[in-house]
């Protein structure tokens, strides 16, 4: 059996109706795990399930919409992923938000907490919401979505950056509380990838052309790219890897 091989595993993953989450929940599905399809708008969920029940079989995705800004929403995420596929062994918080892109001293404390609330509070909302049933089992992946971000200073998204950091050290303290029961948690840091997320800093044709001069691969990243990750990280090839940050940048921070 190949250590990629995840069938009779459930994913859950969120900002999954476009971009890395988007690849990530087909690539799962290509590996043999069912997927739950959740982002903020049903519409868009449903579309991608669709498309992976009409590749993969009827059955292989359900989506449930959530706002990760929500509570309650999460936990009806969570109660609709059971009652589907009775489980939930792999989790994967893709979803973010940044609404500011400024110096430091200019954004609002609106704007401030919303970026913290929704690229940390919310992670470490579902995460806790899902990891006793993985505790128990004795088996169970979490992967996060950080960014290289998290690793450089910014003055342009310096908050996003700092939320960033901060899921890395989630993922950190998460491995040492859930190692002893077989639950992995780790991140991913992406570079600059192709997605409407990141439209801003590559639609461009001269701001993409200079970013593609300073990476070593010599282009951007296609979500395709992180999503390999996201399905080594799940799988058994990565049973011994934990509390990590895997950059997959095409060496920028090198």
């Amino acid at each position: 059996m190949s250590l990629f091989d995840l069938t009779g595993k459930v994913a859950v993953v969120t900002g999954s109706s476009r971009g890395i989450g988007k690849a990530s929940v087909f690539e799962l599905a290509e590996h043999g795990a069912k997927v739950v399809v959740s982002s903020r708008k049903q519409d868009a969920c449903d579309e991608v399930a669709a498309e992976i029940n009409a590749k993969y079989g009827d059955g292989t995705a359900i989506a449930v919409a959530a706002n990760i800004s929500d509570k309650v929403g999460l936990q009806h995420l969570v109660d609709e992923s059971r009652r589907a596929f009775g489980k939930i062994d792999i989790l994967v918080c893709n979803a973010a938000s940044n609404p500011y892109y400024g110096p430091q001293a200019d954004i609002s404390d609106e704007q401030f907490r919303k970026i913290l609330d929704n690229n940390i509070v919310s992670n470490h909302w579902l995460i806790s919401m899902v990891v006793p049933e993985m505790r128990a089992r004795k088996d169970g992946a979490i992967i996060i979505i950080s960014s290289i971000g998290g690793l450089r200073g910014s003055t342009a998204i310096g908050a996003y950056c700092i939320s960033k950091a901060a899921d890395m050290q989630l993922a950190r303290n998460l491995a040492h509380e859930y190692g002893p029961d077989n639950v992995r948690v780790n991140c991913i840091a992406p570079g600059l990838v192709k997605t409407d997320f990141a439209r801003a800093l590559w639609e461009n044709p001269e701001r993409q052309k200079a970013a593609n001069s300073s990476v070593p691969l010599r282009r951007i990243g296609e979500p395709e790219d992180i999503a390999g990750g996201v399905v080594f990280l799940a799988s058994k090839a990565a049973a011994f890897t934990t509390g990590q940050t895997i950059v997959m940048d095409g060496g920028v921070t090198i």
